[in-house]
């Protein structure tokens, strides 16, 4: 029988605003404790940059109304937008006797296991985290963790306006070309391809947590 710290729920926050879904991870990682479940939120963003705790503001390269959100995760600016799945990882590492490491490593395998699903050679690069289709970058990353539990997360680009990427220069990286799943030929729906996001995410964290327990 698994103990309420095995539990991973899923939340489903439809469009919110970024700043109001941070604040609420950063409430619920404050006021957790060793029983709270672990929980997956997936959500879209109206259009958003978010830069970093290091980020550099050279990175981005033009003033727009677009507004830009300076965060607590790792990595540089990057864009969130309708038409792009972004699903957070609130999870207590120790409990689950999971690595930082080892968890970009599960998330950069699950985005590539669903792309592969559709006939998609999709890899990661240890050098520069997240996801890549012919050197293009199809999906982003960039964690939180603060005494072994962790915010923030993914995003994938489903089918949205690419445009505003051109404004920055993505995760750090000076002409890097990003691509979406829509110019891939996936015609899949994000609630679609979301829940089978999801759905891998959350199975690959269980055999982990497994795979942890056993090895003990």
């Amino acid at each position: 029988m698994g103990t309420l710290g095995d539990t991973l729920i899923t939340k489903q926050l439809g469009l919110t605003d970024y700043e109001s879904v941070w604040e609420s991870m950063k409430n619920f990682t404050q006021s957790r404790d060793q029983d709270t479940p672990d929980e997956i939120w997936v959500v879209e963003h109206p259009p958003t940059f978010t830069l970093g705790r290091n980020g550099k503001e050279h990175h981005i390269l033009q003033e727009t109304s677009i507004p830009i959100v300076k965060v607590d995760r790792g990595g540089q600016v990057t864009y969130h937008g309708p038409g792009q799945i972004v699903i957070y990882l609130l999870l207590d590492l120790h409990r689950r006797g999971i690595g930082i490491r080892q968890l970009v490593t599960l998330i950069e395998n699950c985005i590539v296991e669903l792309l592969s699903a559709y006939e998609v050679t999709a890899y990661s690069d240890a050098k520069a985290p997240g996801v890549y289709v012919d050197k293009k970058k199809i999906a982003a990353l960039g964690l939180r963790v603060s005494k072994g539990r962790t915010t923030h997360g993914l995003s994938l680009n489903v089918d949205m306006d690419l445009t505003p990427f051109g404004y920055i220069n993505p995760c750090g990286y000076e002409g890097l070309e990003i691509i979406q799943c829509k110019d891939l030929g996936i015609t899949d729906s994000m609630p679609v391809l979301s829940e089978k996001l999801t759905a891998i995410i959350h199975a690959e964290i269980m055999k982990a947590a497994e795979t942890a327990k056993t090895t003990d």
